[in-house]
């Protein structure tokens, strides 16, 4: 292999290799031909061109947090954009461009030096190309919407090798892709975002014990219906230290803080919780405070599916799902999906799961690899279980390997137009490692 696609380039045995090669999920064990260390939009233009030119799979890393792990090929060029974390605040037009190797937790540190954030997802070690191609769930998705509603341009380049810049004047078609269609059209080297002040949440969990959960998943179902655009939230089934289950509220509210506890109060006075740890407190600290339970090194499985309705059949899944996890490190989740962000109109943006409802994620993670077997099971047999209860309809970037009808679910009523794209900007499916949209044909 010529040494002309970029000035670093890793191969196996090479130092930095098999660092380079690793992703948050431990299950991925890849091995790429070579690893193109890129350190700006020309590198990722030779290394795509090399790749297409010698017929050659071709991967793209960004943080390296899809749980997929379509960031790693075997055999093939993958394009590390890792090293890529140019990010410029312009606190006055309250915009940010951000190059695609940031970590979520990054680009908070430089727009919360601001008092500005704009929405992403909600632990700091994720990455925000994925998740702003995917769509991008976070923390003030009811006040602000998702990531890419909030994409409001980026620099990408093309399978041709061609490099640009894109925006609602410039190639507006390609941008209505980007804005939750996933990697499939153009590789991007550089996110622009529109900020909103945000300084401080108001934030924290409320642990009930599990004997009150029907009642209070039931509780917090209802009072979340009505309850205004700058509070999300999300309810968690787990396993406790004395493996018990547990049922675990958690909030955040993006608003004045004092508004936000009158409107908490109710919620807060439901029940006896166990625990209240509802404070104000810095967004930046808000965002990290999840990592500690997702560490590097860990196997994931998961499997995910919108809940829009939560009758009392699902409730009767979910509380006979909760005793039969398998591990403190594995869950249920059901992030709030709300304001906002459901009112987004379906074709606005590829991302076209635009109502009120729970982003449900059956989390399994363990780290030694004998129990694969059974962690995998659980998630599956979990998932069927609900399954009748759900949307269809599931959250692109919680996708892991399940196949083009969960893919075209991901899409919904947007697949047609999507794959029109496809065949435009990439007829040859050069970017087909992701949750990959096929070419329309004629």
């Amino acid at each position: 292999m010529t040494t002309d696609i970029a000035d670093e380039v890793l191969r196996p045995g090479d130092p930095g290799y098999d660092a380079a090669r690793a992703v948050f999920n431990a299950m991925i064990d890849r091995h790429p031909l070579a690893i193109v260390r890129c350190r700006d939009a020309a590198d990722v233009a030779r290394g795509i061109c090399y790749a297409r030119d010698h017929d050659l799979a071709l991967s793209v890393r960004g943080g390296g947090h899809n749980v997929a792990g379509n960031a790693v090929c075997d055999g093939g060029i993958m394009l590390d954009l890792s090293g890529m974390k140019a990010v410029s605040v312009d606190p006055d037009r309250r915009v940010a461009h951000a190059g695609a190797g940031l970590l979520l937790g990054e680009l908070d540190g430089a727009t919360q030096a601001h008092g500005l954030a704009t929405p992403l997802g909600v632990m700091s070690g994720t990455g925000i190309a994925g998740l702003t191609l995917g769509g991008g769930l976070g923390w003030l998705n009811g006040r602000h919407g998702l990531a890419c509603d909030n994409l409001i341009g980026a620099d990408v380049v093309t399978v041709d090798g061609e490099i640009l810049r894109v925006g609602p004047d410039d190639h507006a078609d390609l941008l209505w892709g980007l804005r939750g269609g996933g990697g499939n059209l153009a590789v991007v080297t550089s996110f622009h975002y529109r900020l909103h002040p945000v300084a401080t949440v108001l934030a924290g969990a409320l642990t009930h014990p599990w004997c009150a959960a029907r009642e209070v998943l039931a509780h917090h179902h209802e009072f979340m219906a009505t309850a205004p655009d700058e509070l999300v939230s999300a309810a968690s089934l787990g396993i406790g230290p004395t493996g018990e289950p547990t049922v675990t509220l958690v909030v955040s509210w993006c608003g004045d803080p004092a508004a936000g506890q009158r409107v908490l109060a109710p919620l807060r006075a439901f029940g006896a919780p166990l625990e209240d740890s509802i404070t104000v407190l810095p967004f930046l600290d808000w965002q990290r405070a999840p990592d500690a339970g997702y560490p590097l090194g860990r196997q994931h499985y998961w499997k995910s599916g919108y809940l829009r309705h939560l009758t009392d059949a699902a409730l009767d899944t979910l509380l006979d799902l909760a005793p039969t996890i398998p591990s403190p490190a594995t869950g249920i989740g059901l992030q709030g999906l709300r304001g906002a962000a459901s009112r987004v109109p379906v074709d606005a943006t590829a991302f076209p799961h635009r109502a009120a409802q729970y982003d449900l994620l059956i989390l399994s993670q363990w780290t030694d690899p004998a129990l694969t077997a059974a962690h995998v099971a659980w998630a599956r047999a979990a998932f069927e279980a609900l399954e009748p209860h759900l949307e269809d309809g599931v959250y692109v970037n919680n996708l892991g390997v399940e196949g083009p009808d969960r893919i075209r679910s991901a899409y919904g009523p947007n697949y047609a137009r999507l794959a029109g794209l496809k065949r435009r900007y990439d007829p040859a499916n050069v970017l087909r490692l992701n949750q990959n949209v096929a070419p329309a044909n004629g």
